[in-house]
């Protein structure tokens, strides 16, 4: 390739050059948005590896909307924020065929007609995106955020290939172009990253839209890049001239822009149609190489639209409808009891494998032993299970008049599965634990909560690691981590000098670890993130908490007197231990600034929010002066909902409590998302 380079005058590697610039974009457009490859990945990567000898031989031609420069060289120190030229609003859910009709009339009073008709999309569970182009150029892509600001994350967009550096030429592109869309994780590459993790210890990702949220909050793209993320686009934003007088015309556009676009997006003349539409892809989700949670049922003609106009959160000329918890037949092979940090012995059925909710499943939670004998759960019987919140599978059936002859209640376990230590039902609860203080299963799981991310962070001690660890005795409570040597982590399966290295750096880190986080750590009963900032912010050093008396616990504000007991019990019981743990450790005590904005009111947060996580948006409720619960209640001030919020939002429905989305949650405590 060198020599082939040299012969070459300025001129013939800058149209070559040009050329390769070209035919990687229209085979990106071929793959991406028509799905009509031409070449095959080899032939892609020997184009592709020509192009990037190239430009390594002669820098001067290198362009910043070059195939090869979608990756950033160097990590970000932070993320700024983008202002939305046109603010990117929410969407009111529906969950049935009446709630559907009930839209449609609204619609049809509305516009003070019936001549109108819809476009019915999938609604595609990743992270909306807004990319601007201008001149035909990607210049900034933005998250959501809270609708008017949203995160830059231009850098690690630009690594998807699924989104055009460059937007094609149709004839006329708008001067400025603002492309809405959502980024996706395709299901076969969240199943090859779960492989992986799972080879490597590391904890299993939820699911694909979080993965694709927290890949777009990396701070080197080339982590990003690694992720394969996918990208269809579905509205305009900030637009200098409009595409189309339709919604269906402007996404045709889209494609002759080279942007992807859905291929099962329809038009419907009437709402029977689009019923139709979307109960016909309730049964047929599982064919698709993506998650969706629904559909996007959309008005057509933009000067309807903008007849119907919005709400202050959502559009009145779109809704979305939400798919019903999908369930799955299957039989229970056998019963396990696995054994939690505090002891907790939790029964889990053993399933026939089956397909629920794009991925197969091998195992449900029980719960408790209580939860398995209202149920009725036997060996052999055959279940109705769904995923909680399309993540977390569960038995919610038994099928009795299918029970095999023979079929016998599961016996409670009178000793430990583990250690065969002794077993105790809680007072007034419904769980049994193991009393061995050292039984092995608890110690593994004291570890790995210890070392996770939401505590002391130690990347690298997986799961396979810590059984090692527990198994050869080196590790049996957390002080151990910081003894560990070298030589005892060489002698662990899997385990090379460099992954040892690693690891002990990780340890050592871990050491100035904020307070709460160490407190959150120690595993005690009752006491979370929440509960742990609170003694943090109260106590300063964790040697006057570990002093405090039952009473005095009891006073402060959410402790009360059951979790003052927990925490009292905790350090009379391992007094010892956490001594011999703050011999290695040195908490350091955050400084937050703490406003008045919510003082006196409690809010409940339920659902999943659009850029916080349930710990963080509770973080700000405390540091606004507020209090962050748990449950709704009559005292409760306000429900911060987000998607899926359950139970808790009928609750807050029956007793009148308000109920407040995120960007009103953020615009009441007058911040941004950061």
């Amino acid at each position: 390739m060198a020599k082939d380079v040299k012969k070459r005058t300025c001129a013939e590697l800058a149209e070559r050059i040009e050329q390769l610039h070209a035919e990687i974009r229209r085979h990106d457009y071929l793959y991406y948005v028509l799905n009509q490859p031409k070449i095959t990945d080899r032939q892609y990567d020997k184009l592709f590896a020509e192009l990037k000898a190239l430009e390594q031989a002669n820098p001067q031609f290198i362009t910043p909307d070059s195939p090869t420069q979608r990756v950033s060289g160097q990590p970000l120190e932070g993320f700024a924020t983008v202002r939305h030229a046109v603010p990117m609003l929410s969407m009111d859910n529906t969950y049935n065929a009446e709630e559907l009709k009930a839209f449609d009339e609204r619609v049809a009073k509305g516009l003070g007609s019936e001549d109108y008709n819809y476009v019915v999309e999938l609604k595609i569970d990743g992270v909306a995106i807004s990319l601007r182009f201008e001149k035909g150029r990607l210049v900034t892509a933005a998250t959501r955020g809270d609708g008017e600001t949203g995160d830059d994350v231009t850098a690690n967009v630009r690594t998807i290939k699924a989104i055009p550096l460059v937007l094609l030429s149709d004839g006329k592109i708008p001067d400025v172009l603002e492309v809405r869309g959502e980024v996706y994780m395709p299901t076969k590459v969240f199943v090859e990253l779960n492989k992986q993790c799972e080879k490597t210890g590391k904890p299993l990702p939820a699911n694909p839209r979080n993965v694709t949220a927290g890949s777009l909050k990396l701070l080197d793209a080339r982590i990003t890049a690694a992720r394969n993320l996918s990208f269809f686009a579905y509205a305009t934003g900030e637009i200098s001239e409009p595409l189309a007088e339709e919604h269906y015309q402007t996404l045709q556009k889209f494609k002759k822009l080279g942007l992807p676009v859905n291929p099962n997006i329809k038009k419907a003349k009437g709402i029977d149609e689009v019923i139709n539409i979307c109960l016909s892809w309730s049964d047929r989700k599982q064919i698709l190489d993506y998650q969706i949670d629904g559909m996007v049922i959309k008005v057509n003609r933009s000067d309807q639209r903008d007849i119907l106009g919005a709400t202050g959160r959502a559009p009145r000329w779109c809704i979305s409808y939400k798919f019903p918890a999908e369930q799955a037949q299957t039989t229970v092979e056998s019963i396990d009891v696995q054994v939690g940090k505090s002891g907790i012995l939790t029964p889990v059925a053993n399933l026939a494998p089956v397909q629920l909710a794009g991925t197969t499943v091998k195992r449900a939670s029980l719960h408790n032993f209580d939860e398995l004998n209202r149920l009725g759960v036997r060996c052999g019987d055959t279940v109705v299970i769904e995923k909680a919140g399309e993540i977390i599978p569960q038995v919610v059936e038994v099928k009795k008049q299918s029970r095999p002859a023979g079929a016998v209640p599961f016996r409670i376990p009178k000793q430990c599965p583990s250690c065969g230590g002794k077993v105790k039902k809680d007072e007034d609860g419904v769980y049994i634990r193991c009393l061995n203080n050292y039984c092995p299963a608890k110690v593994k799981e004291q570890i790995k909560y210890f070392a996770a991310r939401d505590q002391l962070d130690i990347d690298g001690l997986g799961p396979a690691i810590i059984d090692q660890l527990v198994e050869k005795k080196l590790v049996v409570e957390p002080a151990d981590l910081y003894k560990l040597t070298r030589q005892d982590l060489l002698g662990l399966e899997r385990m090379g000098h460099k992954s040892a290295d690693n690891l002990l750096q990780a340890i050592e880190k871990s050491k100035t670890r904020n307070l709460d986080r160490v407190i959150a750590g120690l595993g005690i009963q009752h006491v979370g993130v929440q509960i742990a900032e609170i003694l943090a912010n109260r106590f300063k050093h964790l040697g006057q908490l570990m002093q405090v008396s039952e009473e005095k616990l009891a006073e402060i504000d959410q402790i009360g007197p059951v979790i003052a007991k927990s925490i009292h019990d905790y350090f009379e019981k391992w007094i010892d231990r956490t001594k011999e743990l703050l011999k290695y450790l040195n908490p350091q005590v955050e400084k937050t600034k703490v406003s008045s904005k919510l003082v006196g009111k409690t809010i409940v947060v339920t659902g999943t929010l659009e850029n916080l996580t349930r710990q963080q948006a509770e973080q700000k409720i405390r540091q606004a002066g507020g209090k962050a619960s748990g449950s709704v209640s009559k005292k409760t001030d306000f429900v911060l909902a987000g998607e899926n919020p359950g139970s808790k939002l009928d609750k807050a429905s029956k007793l009148g409590v308000k109920v407040i989305n995120e960007k009103q949650f953020l615009k009441m405590i007058g911040t941004n998302i950061k």
